[in-house]
């Protein structure tokens, strides 16, 4: 066809059979691709369905493990309630076998514990000399009237140290301790508190605990008799009940550092006694001794005291007459016919100068010797 030119009519032909066979062409490639995706597309929808099932199958799994932890967790919490039971009666029963021939508690109406420290000799004697009876008398107070009475005291760092040993000397000759198995510490008066409590209940069979400062004055018949009008009630709480701000910087005397728990800055305290003189009935004591290692301890053993009675149905009995100021106030109430039960200075957190002023106070606020064993009890 060289040297001839093309007709139209050819170039048309030409083109609709290109098209023709294009379109041919790729409607069997179109199908081939189809069906190869067809083929692939279950297998990718299986693949994608299967990544999406791992990812469900996995949070599954952590949701289960997440919950069989906590089951540990409260079983494990479970366990060491319940060894800590075993633990405290097995101890409680070589107690009692060690105070007492026969495996029977004293019987008693109250145990007064006076709280002191190896460094408050003059304390003792003050209280002695006033308002705690001595010798044989002490002896007639517990088989006449079941009121027991005893300092209430640790030991040193170092066990059987000049400390001890001074103090030993001191026991033999007034026989009015009550040596507990504790480190002697301010920081730790949480755990004494705790700890005489549950020596008491596994010495004594008492209607009420006390627990007094060797640094505050007491009336015992008056005391007794404050007691004797709750003898009824299961679960007694009694004392000045307050509720002191929780002091959140360090330094301050009362200092709390675990602060926190209380909520905001500038809360208070829940109601709980004033830690000079408190005292509790047989079955919050017993609850103590059975539940003591779980027991929490805040920084101040008043507290601590009273958080193991908020939770409980416990009647608080908020007793003004035992937090009476020294003279002239609790002279004042005397002279009125209001003898208080226990008398101290707030600002000293007991009487100022105790061992100078609780003769003092007791000639002024005292309700006479013979008051104890005229109390009905």
């Amino acid at each position: 066809m060289r040297g001839k030119a093309v007709s139209g009519k050819v170039i048309m032909v030409l083109c609709l059979a290109s098209f023709l066979a294009g379109s041919l062409i790729t409607s069997r490639t179109w199908s081939t691709s189809h069906n190869k995706l067809g083929e692939l597309s279950p297998d990718y929808d299986h693949k994608r369905r299967l990544v999406e099932g791992k990812a469900e199958d996995i949070m599954g799994e952590v949701s289960k493990t997440h919950k069989a932890i906590q089951s540990l967790e409260k079983t494990i919490s479970n366990l060491e309630m319940e060894l800590a039971v075993s633990r405290m009666s097995k101890s409680d029963v070589a107690l009692r076998k060690a105070q007492s021939s026969n495996h029977t508690l004293q019987k008693a109406f109250a145990v007064i514990g006076i709280n002191t420290a190896f460094s408050s000799r003059k304390r003792r004697d003050s209280v002695r000399a006033t308002w705690m009876p001595t010798g044989e008398k002490l002896r007639k107070l517990e088989r006449e009237k079941g009121i027991v009475m005893r300092f209430v005291i640790g030991h040193s760092a170092t066990a059987g140290g000049v400390l001890d040993k001074a103090l030993d000397k001191e026991e033999a000759e007034y026989k009015d301790f009550l040596r507990l198995n504790h480190v002697e510490g301010y920081h730790q008066l949480s755990t004494k508190t705790r700890l005489y409590f549950s020596t008491a209940v596994s010495i004594w069979d008492a209607d009420f605990y006390v627990k007094v400062d060797d640094d505050v004055h007491v009336n015992m018949g008056m005391l007794a008799t404050t007691l004797a009008q709750y003898r009824a009630k299961p679960r007694v709480y009694i004392g000045c009940m307050k509720s002191g701000p929780v002091l959140t910087q360090k330094g301050e005397k009362y200092h709390e550092p675990e602060y926190w728990k209380f909520g905001e800055d500038g809360n208070k305290y829940f109601r709980h006694a004033t830690g000079q003189i408190y005292g509790i009935s047989k079955d919050l004591a017993t609850y103590i001794s059975i539940n003591s290692p779980i027991l929490h301890r805040f920084a101040n053993e008043d507290v601590s005291l009273g958080s193991w009675m908020i939770g409980l149905e416990v009647e608080h009995v908020d007793d003004l007459s035992m937090c009476c100021g020294t003279p002239p106030d609790c002279e004042w109430k005397a002279q009125a016919g209001n003898v208080c039960v226990a008398s101290f200075d707030w600002s000293c957190s007991g009487v100022c100068e105790s061992v100078e002023k609780m003769k003092f106070v007791h000639e002024s606020c005292g309700e006479g010797d013979g008051a104890i064993w005229k109390a009905e009890i």
